[in-house]
């Protein structure tokens, strides 16, 4: 909760802005004496107030994702490239747009306190730039002069007859720092632990509370989930096999092998969209978790047949591109299943020259459909949709999004699916269940209920060591959870489970 002993990435270098109020030179992040008023070397000519295009940046960003729904990681890149941001000022948009999406919870409630009313009853625009200002002030090293004036600006943009409101509030949180924020407003870790750790690291009760149970009610590594959470996560590559060498990729591209998947590219930053190896298909980007999953499909011990792959719920491709790379160097096909029309055309596009046949259609007309037929394949991928809370780290509006009551029709979702996919593979073959959160009503609870009202025989296969040889944490099977304070990846869930 304190603030970082190092300069956030794009952020100036320690002292800048300090001293004087600033130079008013493009780029002078202070709030210097030409912003607003007169410009001094004309006292008749009024100066529009300027806004630090990388803050404009971050706010429409914010402001796109509670206004319209968007997804940071899909406007954000768009708004950088036609603001024309790169570097350290890209960079610093980034870090100011995700690390206020993060701790949304937690500044609205020091925004409520130290403006008098609740959050919900400030004019959205004010609200955004508050939240903004507030970020900067409490989790960087910006000087408190330039966090205020440069919100002020911008409130004055979004919302004119708000800035002395704005200046007010953002004195008053600048009066203490997180710590004593939180000190303050959270409820006392001794009889409200859940409480207490929602608050200090920003993450809706429902959801500490879930993964303290899937962690087996240890609130100590809870906390540390929670605090890698909040924590910006690296960009990982997937090498393709057969078209890709992992270590040959990390030095063409400037990174490093991974940890545990044999495909794995972690990237030190940057644009992975740019990279030439992503544009020509030889990778593509893929939490190191993701490609675990697929690859312990891929390679788990199978007797008979082995050349008739299914990936149920496809979409957006990632799993089904790496499926379909192992597929060509064994001779097997992979049928790549999505439901939504635009999303079996990225599946289409992420797949282009690999043995995949693209099938859009919903995965539960197996047996009713003549391109999914009953016990007809050997390998089956059933990636399911939920409520994504192991990605939290990389989609931090999604926390604020999900609610208890999104869990009901998902993991009805979730058994129809897996049943499907039962019925879909052969006898002797195996399904993969996979979610992307450790919720045990989506990972436990589905997969028993499913195989045991599927009417066929299954078993469970013990999945640990389908992982990687060493790594740690994978508790005692047969299924195995990977987290991000343990293994560096999303919270993947993953059971094997052969037809019988």
């Amino acid at each position: 909760m304190t603030r970082p002993e190092r300069p956030v990435e794009g952020e100036r270098p320690r002292g800048y802005g300090r001293g004087e109020r600033g130079s008013g030179r493009p780029g002078d992040r202070s709030g210097g004496p030409s912003r607003g008023g007169y410009d001094r070397r004309d006292a008749r000519r009024p100066v529009r107030p300027a806004v630090d295009l990388p803050r404009q940046v971050a706010y429409e960003a914010i402001a796109a994702v509670h206004r319209d729904d968007a997804f940071a990681n899909l406007v954000l890149p768009t708004m950088l490239r036609e603001a024309g941001l790169s570097g350290r000022d890209a960079a610093f948009a980034t870090e100011l747009t995700y690390g206020t999406l993060r701790h949304t919870g937690t500044l609205d409630a020091i925004v409520t306190d130290a403006a008098g009313r609740d959050v919900q009853r400030i004019d959205p625009p004010v609200r955004d730039a508050l939240r903004l200002g507030a970020y900067q002030l409490l989790h960087t090293r910006v000087p408190a002069h330039a966090a205020v004036s440069s919100t002020v600006d911008l409130v004055r943009t979004v919302g004119p007859g708000a800035t002395g409101f704005a200046n007010a509030v953002l004195r008053e949180i600048a009066g203490r720092d997180a710590d004593a924020w939180v000190a303050k407003l959270a409820p006392a870790e001794e009889t409200d632990p859940i409480g207490y750790l929602a608050l200090a690291y920003s993450h809706p009760q429902w959801i500490v509370r879930a993964f303290a149970e899937a962690l087996g009610g240890d609130l100590g590594e809870t906390t540390r989930l929670l605090i890698e959470d909040n924590e910006r996560p690296p960009v990982h590559l997937c090498a393709r096999p057969g078209l890709a060498d992992p270590v040959a990729l990390a030095d063409e591209v400037g990174g490093a092998p991974g940890a545990f998947s044999p495909y794995a590219v972690y990237l030190p930053g940057g644009a992975p969209g740019d990279l030439a190896a992503v544009a020509d298909g030889r990778a593509h980007v893929q939490d190191e978790g993701s490609q675990l999953v697929a690859d312990a499909l891929a390679n788990a011990p199978l007797e008979g047949p082995d050349g008739r792959w299914l990936d149920l719920c496809a979409g957006p491709g990632g799993k089904s591109g790496l499926l379909g790379a192992i597929a060509a160097t064994r001779g097997a096909r992979l049928t790549a299943v999505e439901v939504a029309e635009h999303r079996a055309r990225l599946v289409a596009q992420a797949t282009r020259g690999l043995p995949v046949t693209v099938v859009h259609t919903d995965g539960r007309t197996v047996g009713g459909d003549p391109k999914l037929p009953e016990g007809h394949f050997d390998r089956v991928l059933v990636d399911a949709p939920c409520t994504g809370l192991g990605s939290l780290r990389r989609r931090p509006e999604s926390r604020w999004r999900r609610q208890p009551a999104d869990l009901p029709p998902l993991t009805r979702l979730q058994r129809e699916l897996l049943t499907a996919a039962l019925r879909a593979v052969r006898p002797g073959g195996l399904v993969a269940y996979v979610t992307c959160s450790p919720h045990v009503v989506e990972t436990h609870v589905t997969v028993t209920e499913a195989s045991r009202r599927c009417g066929l025989p299954v078993d469970f296969v013990d999945a640990r060591p389908l992982l990687p040889a060493g790594m740690p944490g994978l508790g005692d099977g047969p299924t195995v959870q990977l987290w991000p304070h343990r293994h560096g990846t999303d919270a993947m869930f993953l059971a094997v489970l052969r037809r019988g």
